[in-house]
């Protein structure tokens, strides 16, 4: 199968949603394209997951797209008017994603792959994010805990960061963190965490708007990224 695979900005779900693409492009009948947004991009590196995509990837129908690298036109959602992929998986999807699906915006390089998907009768799998009302567990990338900082006249830390993403007895700047865990490591009084799980409460507006998806052609909704091995 011909499958192109996108990822959005979202952190849930995504360690499961990286573990479904490897094993679905270790399978030699099938040729993955992976999308990635600038979310997408950042998100991946932020947990350590962007290499892992990217050794996904290879060749001719099996390459890694990056909205950067699209400008506006979004040359390769040619492929999709035309038929040329068998399907489309957009996993995880965040509630702006989803939003502007169902308001039938296209303004993205994973919005427009789906609209483009849509006319050219591609199928298409959508695991949102937000989903069903209530509290929900997430994992959190490298996050430095100011209780246990020991504000140490050298940081081990930061000292250990590869792209310098470090501020000392401050905060980890995100966008630099590539999910290496080094700082986790170097640091020996537990000091900077990884994988911490947070609860977070799902608005009732995005909840409504995932409702909605369900309802547009060509669309099917998952729950859950291990669902769509069953899709193939």
């Amino acid at each position: 199968m011909k499958i192109a695979w996108a990822f959005t900005g979202a952190g849930h779900m995504l360690l499961e949603s990286v573990e479904v693409l490897e094993e679905i492009a270790a399978k030699n009948e099938n040729q993955v394209t992976v999308l990635l947004s600038g979310a997408g991009e950042e998100v991946l590196k932020m947990y350590g997951l962007f290499d892992r995509v990217k050794s996904a990837t290879g060749g001719y129908y099996q390459e890694l797209v990056l909205e950067k690298d699209q400008m506006w036109s979004y040359p390769i959602s040619g492929r999709f008017s035309l038929g040329r992929y068998d399907l489309l998986i957009v996993s995880p999807t965040t509630s702006n994603t989803i939003a502007k699906l169902v308001h039938g915006i296209a303004d993205s390089l994973v919005t427009n792959a789906v609209a483009q998907a849509g006319k050219g009768q591609v199928r298409i799998l959508l695991v949102p994010v937000d989903l069903e009302s209530g509290d929900l567990e997430t994992v959190l990338p490298s996050k430095l805990e100011l209780d246990l900082c020991q504000n140490c006249d050298t940081c081990e830390a930061a000292a250990a960061c590869p792209p310098d993403a470090i501020t000392p007895g401050v905060e980890i700047n995100l966008l630099k963190c590539q999910g290496c865990a080094a700082c986790q490591v170097a640091c020996p009084y537990g000091a900077v965490s990884g994988g911490s799980i947070i609860t977070i409460h799902m608005r009732e507006i995005d909840i409504e708007n995932s409702q909605k998806l369900q309802q547009l052609e060509g669309i099917e909704v998952l729950k859950h990224p291990s669902q769509i091995l069953n899709k193939l």
